[in-house]
């Protein structure tokens, strides 16, 4: 079998949007609970794959579902577009999380005469991992170093967000931004214990903005 690759994956998402949009599942009947869904979208899929890719499979060590594409695979409602993600460093914030998104965007429907459920798929997107950082704070920085600002106003900028660093890391990262700029980014991530990553700004974006891909959208 061919190796799944990242441009194989989002073809496959397409079509498999499209079928699982048309797809009555008497399991997901009554049930409200959004992980659970996630986690029976997130195995359908790889099973999906499985048909006809080989691919190495994402575990605990690993923390992302395609470890060898370096692509994560995130469910949510239209109801409220967001999941969570684990926090490994404030970085992740303003350089990106390290890896990629491939983001299903659902809206379920029960049908009490069949006592079946529907996911339709309302959008599948793909964001590439240098799109992955937050909105506002790297919209901040850019207009900080647009203005003429240093290594000063980055920390304090950094420090009046509440961004999770103490003053030393807080310098370091200021000086990687000065060396290293980082891109206007379409994420909104808060801070917890773990990430919350929201994606309504990344699914009005997709398709305009460069690393972020409308993969499918459905039509009604």
């Amino acid at each position: 079998m061919p190796t799944l690759t990242v441009e194989t994956l989002c073809s496959e998402a397409a079509i498999f949007s499209a079928v699982e949009s048309q797809h009555p599942e008497p399991l997901l009947y009554g049930v409200t609970d959004g992980k659970a869904v996630g986690t029976y979208l997130e195995h359908k899929f790889k099973l999906y794959l499985k048909e006809n890719y080989e691919f190495l499979e994402g575990n605990a060590a690993s923390g992302i579902d395609f470890p060898g594409l370096f692509v994560d695979i995130k469910v949510t409602s239209i109801k409220q577009p967001q999941s969570s993600c684990p926090f490994k460093s404030a970085r992740q914030k303003i350089f990106g999380l390290g890896y990629s998104l491939i983001i299903f965007v659902y809206q379920k429907m029960d049908n009490s005469n069949q006592r079946t459920a529907t996911l339709e798929i309302l959008h599948a997107i793909y964001v590439s991992a240098e799109r992955t950082a937050d909105f506002q704070m790297t919209r901040g920085i850019l207009n900080i170093l647009e203005n003429e600002g240093n290594k000063d106003d980055l920390i304090a900028f950094m420090l009046d967000r509440h961004l999770p660093v103490d003053e030393i890391e807080a310098e370091n990262i200021a000086e990687e931004i000065l060396r290293n700029p980082p891109l206007q980014e379409f994420l909104t991530i808060s801070n917890a214990l773990q990430w919350r990553l929201q994606y309504s700004r990344a699914i009005e974006r997709a398709g305009q903005e460069e690393g972020i891909f409308a993969v499918y959208r459905s039509r009604l």
